[in-house]
Formats: structure tokens, C-alpha cells, sequence
């Protein structure tokens, strides 16, 4: 780990400034940007501590019905929030579906956001990585890459986006609230984080300095309550990051589909939103051939990236398994721990 320069502010602006210095980075829970740190993936001259910033732990019901998240609100008190569950169980799904019990205690919502690829090479300073070291190459495009992306990538870059709870806030339209040197301004968590193209080193839509400061959910989005999953595929029961993963959302109305919502994990290096999918399911009736339809558009532009065609039709299944169950209905209570011996409904199955 190199030396740097510690700070903690006492405001957000207070951090704003501090932030706009060349070589700055921001500390939360730091359960992702410290393993970076150590492995030398990442080497910020200045870490700004923003962990006792006021205002940003709390969870605001506004009058439209819609919620605001601060970025320093934890994923477990987030996830076991008995109104934000009941009105957003996917993403409450998609919380608990993630890291393990101990890091959802310490994770932040703002965190969990701006955390960056699980790509190996990535990590390897030994490998060449142009996410990490722009024009190096990507040595993941010959290398072990059975679980990068199908979706998205480029020639640089074929690494998958890691989070769980983003996946379930682009298909319900959530909204970041940033703070920077030119004021605030809002930036839709679709789009956030952005494919690498030829500049896979840029990974998301902030401006050097730019704070995320709360997470919003529109109202709207509560519609979908009766009828929302998250669904997650993973190599182990638990501490595992996607394979493939999908949020699937659906407003039902005499039988028929009134809206629909999907998006997808693990396939693309950012969530990926299926609106055309979607689109083909709106008026029609909840089926399994209308299911099987969306999931084929849902991966129409789908593509190996290296070893990991299997991906492709992996992500079609989960994709209409998630609408069957979202169609089933979202279920009284979710697992504490998911598919585990410590869940608390006896038989529950809400992973893969």
C-alpha cells in the first residue's frame, strides 16, 4: 500500500473540495476500495473519509411516495427496513443476496454503487488491464474468462459489473443524487456506470471530485411490489459474486401484464436494462411462451467474450424463471441468508 494523505471533513462540501485535488478517492465502509488499496489495484495520493459526514445515514420517505437513500444509509438496515422491504422487495432481495452478513453490516449504499470489477486481471498487477493501466491490453481477452461479459464489452475490456443491488435500481428507474464542484445534479443509476468502449478506464458518468450523496427511488416503482425477485446464480451458496443475475418486475392487471420490468447482473460491465424485452411483455398475458420471448430479446445482442457462450443461454433461463417467480408473487418473508441452513423461512428458495 502507498502512503497518502488522510482527510475528514465535516461537510459535503467540505469533501467536494478536498475531493477536486488529483489523485483524491472517497472512503465509506471501505470494504471494497481497501482491498484495492493493499493489492495495489488502486494507489490514491488523498483518501477523503466521508464516513462521519451528517445527513447521509438516513432513510426519507418524501410526499410523492418515493425514498431517498443516503450513500451512507448500510445495506443490512436498508434491507431490513421494514417499509423500504415491503415497498422495494427486490432490492431488498438483491441486498441480502449479496457479499455476507458481516460486510452487509459495514457496506454503504454509496459504496455498494461505486464499487469496481471483480476482475481478476484487473486485481493482478502482473496482468495487463486497460481498466487499470490504460493501453496495457486486457490479457482476461485470452486468459480465464468464462464468467466475463456477453453483453457490452469491448476489444479493451470484457469485464462484468459486480454488484447485486444495482441491478434491481436500473430496472426501477432509481436515481443518484450527486454533489460536486458545480452544484448538485441527478444522473439515473442506468446510466452510472458506462460500457468500456476504448476507454475502459473511465467507469462511470461522475466528474472528477463528484460526490454521490443519496440514492432515490421514484414512487412509481412501488407498483411493482406484488410481483418483484431478484434472482441470483452463483458458483457457491453464499460470499459469491453473480454468474448471471436478473430482477424481474411485473404490474399485473386482470391477468394481463401491465408494465414490465427487467434488468440484468454479471453479463456486461453495468447493469444491464432490457427495455425492449419489457416492451414485448406490456399487454400481454403472463405465460411461459411470453416469458421464454422476452428472455430471447432480452439476449438478442448477446455475444461470447472469450470461453463463456454457456452465459448467453444461462441468462435466457434465469431471465424467464425470474418473470415466473415475479409472477408467482413476492413472498410474505425473505431469507436472512439466501438458500442457507440460517435462513429464516424453513425451505425458502430465493437463489439459484
Amino acid at each position: 500500500m502507498n502512503r497518502f494523505d488522510y482527510i475528514r471533513p465535516a461537510s459535503v462540501p467540505e469533501a467536494v473540495e478536498a475531493a477536486a485535488v488529483p489523485g483524491s478517492t472517497y472512503l465509506a465502509a471501505g470494504t471494497n476500495l481497501l482491498d484495492l488499496m493493499k493489492g495495489g489495484a488502486a494507489r490514491p495520493e488523498r483518501v477523503i473519509d466521508i464516513t462521519r459526514l451528517p445527513g447521509l445515514d438516513r432513510i426519507e420517505w418524501l410526499p410523492d411516495g418515493s425514498v431517498r437513500v443516503g450513500a451512507l444509509v448500510r445495506n443490512s438496515d436498508l434491507a431490513y427496513d421494514d417499509r423500504f422491504a415491503r415497498t422495494f422487495p427486490a432490492v431488498a432481495e438483491a441486498l441480502l443476496s449479496g457479499a455476507s452478513a458481516q460486510l452487509r453490516n459495514a457496506a454503504t449504499v454509496g459504496g455498494n454503487l461505486m464499487q469496481r470489477t471483480r476482475c481478476a486481471y484487473f486485481h493482478d498487477l502482473a496482468s495487463a488491464c486497460n481498466r487499470r493501466a490504460p493501453g496495457s491490453g486486457c490479457d482476461a481477452r485470452e486468459g480465464e474468462n468464462r464468467l466475463h461479459a456477453v453483453l457490452g464489452w469491448s476489444e479493451h475490456c470484457i469485464a462484468t459489473h459486480p454488484s447485486d443491488f444495482c441491478v434491481p435500481l436500473v430496472a426501477l428507474d432509481a436515481v443518484a443524487e450527486v454533489a460536486g464542484a458545480h452544484g448538485a445534479r441527478e444522473i439515473p443509476v442506468d446510466a452510472l456506470h458506462v460500457l468500456p468502449g476504448a476507454t475502459p478506464e473511465q467507469e462511470t458518468a461522475l466528474a472528477p471530485g463528484e460526490l454521490i450523496v443519496s440514492l432515490r427511488i421514484p414512487a412509481e416503482a412501488a407498483a411493482f411490489a406484488r410481483n418483484a425477485r431478484y434472482l441470483k446464480l452463483r458458483e457457491r451458496t453464499s460470499f459469491a459474486f453473480a454468474v448471471v443475475s436478473v430482477a424481474a418486475a411485473l404490474e399485473m392487471e386482470a391477468g394481463a401484464i401491465r408494465k414490465a420490468r427487467i434488468a440484468l447482473g454479471g453479463i456486461a460491465a453495468k447493469p444491464w436494462r432490457a427495455r425492449e424485452a419489457e416492451v414485448s411483455l406490456e399487454g400481454a398475458e403472463a405465460n411461459p411462451e411470453a416469458f421464454a420471448k422476452a428472455a430471447e430479446m432480452a439476449l438478442a445482442e448477446a455475444r461470447p467474450s472469450g470461453d463463456n457462450a454457456f452465459k448467453i443461454e444461462l441468462a435466457r433461463r434465469i431471465v424467464a424463471r425470474a418473470l415466473t417467480l415475479a409472477l408467482d408473487g413476492t413472498p410474505e418473508a425473505m431469507p436472512a441468508l439466501p438458500a442457507s441452513p440460517f435462513s429464516t423461512t424453513p425451505g425458502a428458495n430465493h437463489a439459484a
